[in-house]
């Protein structure tokens, strides 16, 4: 039975939230990650985390954030990775930093966390409460 999109139990009538989940892309020896992964486990949020150093973003993933957030969100420009490639005197449009970004996945400010439609790069915990609806 559904009752005004919410599932309820056919035999006790009860209104039960709908799940909710989290996609972490980010890799295990990154602490905002880490803290990212803490922050949906304590709140008993399902959390799906995919580790950038075994498989790398898709590109309509990647797209997905950039869509939503801008390039210049989703890269870590205060990095030493950025800093060291010197991306920091390069002027680049969203394209070209995009491919970039999906040719060095170290570029990308981590993590990036979907919840539904909903997407945040870094650690941004004000962010991440508003995915799941609560208050910033």
């Amino acid at each position: 039975m559904v009752a005004a999109g919410r599932a309820t139990s056919p035999t006790l009538g009860v209104v039960t939230a709908p799940s909710v989940s989290a996609q972490v892309f980010g890799t295990n020896d990154s602490q905002p990650t880490r803290a990212a992964l803490r922050f949906f486990k304590e709140r008993r949020v399902a959390v799906h985390f995919v580790d950038l150093r075994r498989k790398p973003i898709a590109a309509g993933e990647l797209r997905r954030f950039v869509e939503r957030l801008g390039a210049m969100a989703v890269a870590d420009i205060e990095g030493r990775v950025w800093r060291n490639a010197g991306h920091a005197y390069l002027r680049m449009d969203e394209a070209e930093l995009v491919e970039r970004l999906l040719a060095d996945q170290r570029l990308l400010r981590l993590p990036l966390v979907r919840v539904g439609n909903g997407v945040a790069a870094g650690r941004d915990e004000a962010a991440w409460k508003r995915l799941l609806g609560g208050p910033a």
